[in-house]
Parts: structure tokens; sequence; C-alpha cells
């Protein structure tokens, strides 16, 4: 049994979206559960982050997480628009 983490930062991002963004932010949530491998895996600072992306209505939203296959752990970190995304996952 796969286990799904969130961290507060990904809480916080969750919370602020509307409820008629939250389906298709689920789908997406649902998706990567289903197949953790879908999101691309960054190099450098950030290899050890997970990035899915896709079209809230028009604008691109970025999803980061981390997936630990021999644990099974699966754990959301981020999620936001692209503009700063990568620069506040540094941070």
């Amino acid at each position: 049994m796969m286990q799904v983490l969130q961290t507060n930062a990904f809480k916080k991002a969750y919370k602020k979206l509307h409820r008629n963004q939250l389906t298709i932010v689920n789908e997406a949530l649902d998706a990567i559960v289903k197949n953790p491998d879908i999101g691309e895996k960054k190099v450098g600072d950030l290899s050890w982050l997970r990035v899915y992306k896709f079209k809230l209505y028009t604008q691109l939203l970025l999803i980061g997480y981390t997936f630990e296959d021999r644990e099974l752990v699966l754990r959301f970190v981020a999620m936001g628009f692209h503009e700063n995304f990568y620069r506040d996952i540094k941070h």
C-alpha cells in the first residue's frame, strides 16, 4: 500500500484553490498516484524532484513531488504556476 504525504507548502497552495479548480487538480493528483513516473525528473539542484505539468484552464500548473520506490512513499512537495515555482522550491 502506497503512503501519500503532503508538505505544508503543498497544503497551503491546495487550500487556495477555488472549488471549480479542485476537480481538475484532483484528477492530476490521481494520475500521479496511479503512475508516479508520470512526472518529469529534474536534474541538477532539483534532481530529487519530479514535476507534473498540466493545464488549469489557460495557465500551466506544476505539481512537484517525490517518490521513494523502495518505501512506497509519494510526497507532494509544492504546487504552483511556472512563475517562480523552481525558485520557491529551492528555498
